[in-house]
C-alpha cells in the first residue's frame, strides 16, 4: 500500500493542475482595447470600423526621413517631444461609418495631450472621414501606406519628462461613451 501513495498523490497534483489550468480559462473573455489596453499592431472595432496602432516613434525634425513627416518649422522645443502614432482605420463591412477624430494621449500620472492640427497638404495625416465599406486610412497605394510606417499619422507633442511616466495610452473616442485603449510602445 505505501508504494501507491506516491502514485496517488502525483495523480491527485496533477489533476488540481488541470483544474487550474481550465479555470483560468474563463479570463480570455478580457476584451483587448477596451477591458485593457491593446498593443500596438492588433486591429479592435469601434463604431464598425477597426483602429489599428502599427507603431509609435519619437520623431526628429532635424533629420531627413522624420522632416516628410511634418510641416516646416514645426520643431520641439528644448524640454519637448515629438511623437507620431501612426494608425491604420479599416471598415470590413458592408455599410459606410464615419470615423473619428478624437483622440488623446495619457500617461500614467493622468496628464492628457491632444494631437497637433497638420496642415491640409500633409499626405501622411491621419483625417476623419466618412469610410466606405472595404477601405482604409490611409488610402491603398497612397504614401503614407506605401511608406515605412504603414499608416496614416497623428502628432503628438509632449513635454519630455512626460515621456518618463509610462506606459503611455492613445484612447480613440468612439460615439457615446465607447472609446478604445492602446499602449504605446516608446
Amino acid at each position: 500500500m505505501p508504494a501507491r501513495m506516491p502514485r496517488r498523490l502525483v495523480m491527485l497534483l496533477c489533476l488540481a493542475v488541470l483544474a487550474a489550468v481550465a479555470g483560468a480559462c474563463g479570463e480570455a473573455d478580457v476584451k483587448q482595447g477596451v477591458d485593457e489596453p491593446a498593443r500596438e499592431g492588433i486591429a479592435v472595432p469601434l463604431d464598425g470600423v477597426d483602429y489599428n496602432v502599427f507603431i509609435t516613434r519619437q520623431l526628429n525634425t532635424r533629420i531627413t526621413p522624420d522632416k516628410a513627416y511634418v510641416s516646416e518649422g514645426t520643431d520641439q522645443g528644448k524640454d519637448e517631444t515629438l511623437y507620431g502614432v501612426f494608425i491604420q482605420v479599416c471598415n470590413r463591412s458592408d455599410d459606410t461609418h464615419e470615423t473619428t477624430d478624437r483622440f488623446k494621449i495619457m500617461d500614467s500620472q493622468g496628464n492628457e495631450f491632444e494631437p497637433e492640427e497638420l496642415p491640409e497638404d500633409n499626405p501622411f495625416a491621419y483625417r476623419a472621414q466618412e469610410l466606405p465599406p472595404e477601405e482604409c486610412i490611409p488610402e491603398a497605394g497612397s504614401v503614407a501606406q506605401l511608406g515605412p510606417t504603414a499608416g496614416s499619422m497623428l502628432l503628438f507633442r509632449l513635454p519630455l519628462a512626460n515621456t518618463e511616466f509610462r506606459p503611455l495610452e492613445l484612447e480613440v473616442q468612439g460615439s457615446g461613451d465607447e472609446h478604445l485603449k492602446f499602449q504605446l510602445d516608446i
